[in-house]
């Protein structure tokens, strides 16, 4: 990913960057204890690799290594790479720097410093959260075949670049392919976004729902948008994970 190409569509990167050496260990440590395939990606290609130890004292990184891969040669020539790695719907990635390979008796390191800030980037297209139970979105929209009546739709879940709509049996129906501009979306009290979006799928809940589901991509959302959305569905993640424990 090119870091430049996401500044620039997001206006800049403060809301994607861990900078705090407690969160990049922490970060480093669900790798670790996932086992977590990293890819590290170098001038010459990639090498798909697990974090083995972190040392934080020494500030050193170890991934582990087969020393006689040849792709593993020429990434260690190459000395810096970009690691990218998954967690759940999250996409990580951080620069590292200084690569060395340690061999062992039995086994080998890569070994190079701990990373002084990371990324952290919800995946698009992919994971969506559903509302906290005590959370009421709602999406205020007009309805596009009668400019007149005035909606307000229960949010069901939203992604990075999408939202499911609750509409009630009482209300006209909707087709799918239509477009439906200036929709306020209030998910909470710190975020509220306006967007267009087209419906992209209708389909039925439970037969005693009295409503369906609106399937709606945002169209061509601004960045304050897409930051907007980044922090709720991050934020909304973390609580579910608190709750659950």
């Amino acid at each position: 990913m090119s870091l430049d190409a996401v500044a620039a569509s997001h206006g800049g990167l403060e809301d994607f960057r861990i900078t705090s050496p407690a969160e990049v260990l922490a970060m480093l440590k669900q790798l670790s204890d996932g086992n977590v395939l990293v890819n590290l990606n170098g001038s010459s290609g990639v090498y798909s690799t697990t974090v083995w130890a972190i040392d934080a004292g020494r500030g050193t990184l170890s991934f582990s290594a087969d020393a006689d891969d040849n792709q593993l040669q020429a990434l260690v020539e190459g000395e810096d790479a970009v690691a990218v790695a998954y967690l759940d719907s999250i996409k990580v990635q951080f620069d590292v720097s200084g690569l060395v390979l340690v061999r062992g008796g039995r086994a080998s390191a890569l070994n190079c410093a701990i990373p002084r800030e990371m990324f952290r980037f919800q995946r698009r297209g992919g994971f969506r959260v559903r509302p906290l139970l005590r959370a009421t979105p709602t999406a205020r929209v007009r309805h596009p075949m009668i400019p007149d009546m005035a909606l307000s739709l229960r949010v069901l879940d939203v992604s990075i670049g999408g939202c499911a709509l609750f509409l009630p049996n009482d209300v006209p129906p909707l087709q799918p392919g239509v477009t439906i501009n200036n929709v306020q979306i209030d998910l909470d009290v710190d975020t509220r976004i306006t967007t267009a979006l087209r419906l992209q799928h209708v389909t039925s809940i439970q037969p005693d729902s009295k409503g369906v589901r609106l399937g709606c991509e945002m169209v061509n959302p601004a960045s304050d948008v897409l930051r907007g959305l980044q922090r709720y569905i991050d934020q909304t993640q973390k609580r579910q994970r608190m709750l659950s424990l």
